[in-house]
């Protein structure tokens, strides 16, 4: 694994995949990748990706300049909350 490991929770999978990313790779890279690998169906944009409780903003930043670390984890969570049904 090359890279900076990355741990990433995709909540609507339920499922945490871990990606060697370069520090300079986007969180939008990242959040892009993680959905793919958890089969999880929807629009990137219609996810958001929080560090350390808070919402990663501006996506086209790259991790590093969030202050991710490695072996770091994030969250993928749907932007809009769903119906309990």
């Amino acid at each position: 694994m090359s890279g900076m490991p990355v741990r990433i929770m995709v909540q609507d999978a339920w499922d945490q995949v871990t990606l060697a990313l370069p520090p300079a790779a986007t969180v939008q890279d990242a959040k892009r990748q993680a959905l793919a690998l958890t089969h999880t169906a929807g629009a990137a944009d219609d996810f958001l990706v929080k560090f350390r409780g808070a919402e990663l903003f501006d996506e086209t930043r790259s991790l590093a300049d969030h202050g991710v670390v490695p072996n770091a984890a994030l969250i993928v969570l749907p932007r809009r909350r769903r119906p309990v049904r």
